[in-house]
This record gives structure tokens, sequence and C-alpha cells, in this order.
């Protein structure tokens, strides 16, 4: 049976002391001189003994269970995970406690066993991605060179063929694949050896107004609109203007693939929590639900053509900024990208090195 541990503390105290009491009176109106005296004297006797009794049953009870939880806290602090409290088998509250607290410790190793098999998923996977990075670098670097050659001799070929020669649609699209394969290039060289970011007061419109300009040229042939918000009152952002640009471009050009026929895109800047947001947002397919928290990884891609570094080299150029990227999308709606940046001059971030 179950017993509230006030009325363990309580309930032998109360009977012996009631007991006594009820002795004590029976046995003082009974008798008489020296035996009184020496009723009364057993009687304080008797208390004293109560009061010894009722100290060691708090301090089995009670007492003890606190010591021990409190240094199994202490153990848990310096990092035993291993700790267990030996009164968790009590049948009250006291029990729970210690019940609670086994519990609690047990999810705390569960958790800690999750966390070290993360890390070393990640540690793994961080070793692959470096492996990867290196091999594409030194790929990138060899065929770089002869593909500039290969493309010279393919510009020197275009210009000797007749106007109406059937050969120059050929050569056309194939300077639009040599221009595809060198993209791709600089994104693996780019993203295998990034460059640190030359910081310094910019204007952060016309930053945007030049990757704005260069993807209009994109859609010349297509019915998508772009527009452009600047904010005039955006003070001078500590930016390199380059490699932003190169950030917003790539949303751009996302934004533009994401449109299948027609539609429109706003890029708007605006000042912020001490922040100059840029805002990215088209009326594309969107991006499903469960793709999004992947889309940042390095050669993750939802297109059939691309590496899949775009974003991620964006999202790193901007963290080197010490800003951030936010991302929300509606599965045939379209898909906003916000990019924080600080107004101002970040701290050099060491992890971004060449």
């Amino acid at each position: 049976m179950r017993i509230n541990w006030r009325l363990k503390a309580i309930l032998p105290v109360a009977g012996v002391l009631l007991g006594g009491v009820f002795i004590f009176i029976w046995v003082t109106l009974s008798l008489q001189g020296p035996e009184r005296q020496k009723v009364i004297l057993v009687a304080a006797g008797g208390a004293v003994a109560i009061c010894g009794v009722t100290l060691v049953m708090l301090a089995v009870l009670f007492q003890r269970p606190l010591e021990e939880l409190h240094q199994k806290i202490a153990q848990l602090r310096d990092g035993d995970l291993n700790v267990t409290a030996s009164f968790a088998g009590r049948n009250d509250e006291i029990g729970d406690l210690g019940r609670n607290f086994n519990e609690m410790v047990r999810q705390l190793r569960e958790s800690r066993e999750k966390l070290h098999e993360a890390h070393r998923t990640q540690m793994s996977r961080a070793e692959h991605l470096a492996t990867l990075g290196e091999l594409a670098a030194g790929l990138a670097h060899e065929i770089r060179n002869p593909l500039a050659g290969i493309a010279g001799v393919i510009e020197v070929i275009g210009r000797d063929l007749p106007e109406n020669s059937p050969a120059r649609e050929v050569w056309k699209e194939v300077q639009q694949e040599m221009r595809h394969i060198q993209r791709i290039l600089n994104d693996l060289l780019d993203y295998a050896r990034p460059r640190l970011p030359d910081i310094r007061p910019a204007d952060l419109n016309t930053t945007a107004e030049h990757a704005v300009k260069l993807a209009r040229q994109q859609v010349l042939s297509r019915p998508i609109e772009i527009d452009l918000i600047t904010a005039p009152d955006l003070p001078p952002v500590e930016h390199d203007s380059g490699q932003m640009q190169q950030v917003l471009l790539n949303l751009l050009l996302n934004a533009i693939q994401a449109i299948e026929s027609s539609g429109r895109i706003d890029l708007q800047l605006q000042s912020r929590d001490n922040c100059a947001v840029v805002t990215v947002t088209d009326t594309g397919r969107g991006i499903d639900p469960g793709q999004l928290p992947n889309i940042f990884r390095p050669f993750f891609t939802t297109k059939g053509k691309g590496t899949g570094l775009g974003l991620s080299l964006a999202q790193r150029i901007v963290q080197a900024h010490n800003g951030r990227i936010e991302v929300a999308s509606t599965r045939g709606t379209g898909t906003r990208f916000s990019v924080w940046l600080p107004l101002r001059k970040p701290e050099p971030v060491a992890a971004y090195s060449k």
C-alpha cells in the first residue's frame, strides 16, 4: 500500500507519543510520592528516546535520499551519465523522485549517444566532401585549359562558316554547351577553394542593380518580368560587391528556372533590425517541402542540369559576411529567399580561408 511520506514521518511519532501520554496519565494517577517522581523521570527518558528514534527515522527516510540525490547530481554535472538513484524502488513520493531522476538520466544518456552518432556522421561527411572538393578542384584545373583551347578552335571554325550554312545552328549549340561546362568548372573551383571576401562599405542597391541587369539578359525572349525595388535610404553596407552580386544573380537565375512559362520576379531591398535585407520572390513552381531542408547541401539539385553548388556557395558567401539566408516556399505558388546582411562590419570568419 502506498503511504504518503508525511504520514510515514508523523504517524510513528504520533503513535508513540499518544501511547506514552495515556500510560503516563494512568500511572501518575495511581502513584504517590517517590514512585511518582521515578515515573516522571522514566517518562522524560522515554521522550528523549522518542526524539532520538524520530531523528533516526527522518535521517533514514528523507535525509539520506536527499544527500544521495545531491551526490548523484554532482556526478551528473561532471559528465557521468551512468548514475542511478538507489531509492527509486520506494513506494512513495521519494521513490517517485528517484524514478524520475533515473528516467531523466536515461534520456540524457540516449540524447548524448544520438549527438555523438550525428557528430560522427557529420565528420565522415565533411571528410568525404573535403576529399571530393580536392578531387574536383584538380580535375577542374586539368580540364579548364584544354577546354579553353577547344573553345578557341570552335570560335575560329564558326567564323569561317557561311552565313546560310546549317552547321551554324550546331555551332551555336556547341558554344552554349561549352559555356555550360565552363560554369560548372568555375562552380567547382569556387566551392573547393573559396576566397576571402573583400568587405568594404558599398551601396547594396548598386550591387543588386548589376545582378538584376545580368538576369534580365537571360529572359529577353521569355515572358518573365524582373522588378527591382531599391531602398534609397539604405546606408552603405559592409560587403564584397562582387561576391554578393554572385549570390543575388544565383537566386535570380534559380527563380527564372523555376518559372515554366510566364511569371514575375521581385528583388526588394530594405532595412530591418540593423540589417540590410534583400528578398527575391518568384511566382514559380515552388519547392517540395521534403526538399527544403536539403537545398543548401553541396551537390544537391532538383534540376536536370547543374552541379547543385549554387545555393551552397551562396550560403557560404553570406555566412562569410556574418549574414544568413532564409527560404519560404509554397508548392505551385512560388518561393521567397531572404538574404540578411549586418549593417556593421562583420568580424573575419577564420573558417572561410583559401
